[in-house]
């Protein structure tokens, strides 16, 4: 760890991941009272209630002691929240309702290391960008494919693929696309400006398709208030508060790695609550998928040392 990295820091995001974690079995028990639409809208309002409240308090106390030109540009900046935040909320809203639609075919531990594949995307779609990616997450990017091939595939039956692996890995997919849009946008904005507006759009394009192709019942509703309220308020809201606050006191590949421990918390949640059990290949499709993921977050500090030495 470097000096910038400290305990507290390490605690709220490691709280973070523990709190997306759990989510995955939130979001399977409540599809067994809603469709996958209208508990995406459910828990996209909840998050905007709880962000928005903080907003709206943080800028009124920042305003007092602001100039008439910060006021000015924090107007401009607030613009482009608008336009990034509604971009975002389109590939989110993809994304979690792929992931959603995903609980009615597999188990919510699998679709959580699945899911965690994006790790190996990103690098994948850097490259569109122009980026470098070093040789050591390449060698990560092909663990963490023999790692989903185990997990998914049944030897016995090759030619089968559950249909909600399928859905999990696009998902992983596009929130590929969703984190390189934020690397992109989040610089020049306000983050938790910036996923309120996201939060907000999802809900709007979840909603309408909710009444376009599922029919919600506000018993229905009731009966899953429990996992909308827990995706709604501690996923989307409070988990992406301490995430904020946690990066600024944890060097950037540490919280990384502790985030992606949403994965593990994910199959260790939904074995204690929801009982499931993965059959030994299943595990070591985990296993080899976690050693990966761990992997691809140090690859990088690794490659530098590995230059810094060569270059000696």
């Amino acid at each position: 760890m470097t000096k910038k990295t400290q305990l507290k820091g390490v605690l709220m995001l490691l709280l973070t991941a523990f709190i997306w974690g759990a989510a995955f079995v939130a979001q399977s028990v409540a599809m067994d009272s809603i469709g996958a639409f209208t508990f995406s809208c459910s828990r996209t309002i909840l998050g905007v209630l709880v962000l928005l409240p903080f907003i709206l308090v943080r800028d009124n106390i920042s305003a007092k002691s602001m100039t008439q030109a910060q006021l000015a540009r924090r107007k401009a900046a607030d613009k482009k929240t608008l336009i990034y935040g509604a971009i975002l909320g389109v590939v989110f809203c993809a994304a979690t309702n792929t992931q959603q639609f995903a609980f009615n075919y597999t188990e919510s531990g699998k679709i959580a290391f699945i899911t965690a594949l994006y790790m190996f995307f990103v690098p994948l779609f850097g490259i569109f960008m122009k980026k470098k990616t070093p040789l050591l997450t390449w060698i990560c990017v092909v663990f963490g494919f023999v790692g989903l091939f185990f997990l998914c595939m049944d030897p016995e039956n090759m030619g089968a693929v559950n249909f909600g692996d399928v859905l999990s890995l696009i998902c992983a997919v596009i929130f590929a696309v969703h984190i390189l849009l934020i690397e992109k946008f989040a610089a020049d904005v306000d983050g938790v400006k910036l996923s309120c507006v996201q939060f907000a759009v999802s809900a709007v394009l979840s909603g309408i398709a909710m009444l376009i192709f599922e029919e919600p019942s506000f018993p229905a509703i009731r009966a899953a208030a429990l996992p909308i309220a827990y995706a709604g308020i501690m996923s989307c809201g409070i988990a992406y508060t301490f995430q904020i606050v946690g990066q600024k006191f944890t060097e950037a590949t540490v919280a990384s790695l502790i985030m992606c421990m949403e994965s593990v918390f994910g199959v260790l949640c939904a074995a204690v609550i929801l009982q499931e059990h993965l059959t030994a290949r299943e595990l070591l499709g985990c296993g080899i998928m976690f050693v990966a993921i761990v992997l691809s977050q140090v690859s990088e500090p690794l490659t530098q040392k590995w230059k810094e030495r060569k270059n000696i």
